[in-house]
């Protein structure tokens, strides 16, 4: 089973690991990509203006481009702990125990628009790069092209995407069984579902860290549905698969 969270703009200072190193990172078949990225987002750091235009920064967030500026020599930390916002702290990975860390490292990926997918224990830096950043002659959904859902292809069992769609783009995941979207929806009083949006966030990161608790490789999606009454989840079956998109499960809050 893997489990797909989207990347979060927010991310913690610091981290007293050895500066990024991608022949350590998980999907090493990504590594051309990423050295590319990561040269152009350090050159473009280089240019103050240019960085704001192409990150869609306000006049608070030039901390954002020095980060970048440092990207290849700051500390890194394991990705769950990098990344704040709501589905984060909602996950609030630092208080997981030890197997859960574990279990979350092999079981769990985190979408980079940097770095592509990276295990949940990858060592990573502070940056700043978001699905819809600019960086000059360079489109990220013309750069990832398929690479991403290449990595993605060969991989047994459940594969759970709780990314955004704009993620989701970047690398969709293979049309098969046990490949799902989650979508987070609440139930109103007239019996309709209705997707939520902040809350929606939340509720992903509560899901997550209920999973990675539980600390069970599903071998179905069948075996996940049946799981989840026992941790308080109310999780169905949604929409069939369609061409070119898996079928989606819904959870429901």
């Amino acid at each position: 089973m893997l489990i797909l969270l989207p990347p979060s703009e927010t991310k913690r200072d610091g981290g007293d690991g050895a500066p990024l190193d991608l022949g350590a990172l998980a999907f090493t078949g990504l590594g051309a990509e990423r050295r590319e990225l990561v040269h152009a987002l350090s050159t473009l750091a280089d240019d103050t203006d240019a960085s704001v235009a192409a990150l869609k920064l306000g006049r608070t967030q030039l901390f954002e481009v020095e980060r970048n500026r440092q990207l290849t020599a700051s500390g890194t930390m394991p990705v769950i702990d990098r990344y704040t916002g709501v589905l984060y702290d909602a996950l609030d990975a630092p208080s997981l125990s030890a197997d859960a860390r574990s279990f979350a490292h092999r079981h769990l990926v985190v979408h980079s628009a940097l770095l592509g997918p990276v295990a949940a224990l990858d060592p990573v830096p502070a940056y700043r790069m978001s699905h819809d950043s600019r960086l000059p002659e360079l489109s990220l959904k013309r750069h990832w092209g398929t690479s991403i859902q290449s990595q993605f292809a060969p991989l047994p069992g459940v594969l759970l995407d709780l990314r955004s769609e704009a993620y989701t783009a970047l690398g969709p995941l293979p049309v098969r069984e046990g490949s799902a979207y989650l979508r987070v929806l609440s139930a109103g009083e007239d019996g309709q579902k209705r997707a939520l949006n902040h809350f929606n966030k939340k509720s992903k990161g509560e899901f997550t860290r209920a999973v990675l608790e539980a600390g069970i490789d599903f071998a179905s999606i069948d075996e996940l549905l049946d799981w989840a009454p026992s941790a308080g989840l109310a999780l169905q079956r949604h929409k069939p698969a369609t061409a070119g998109k898996p079928e989606e499960l819904a959870l429901i809050v």
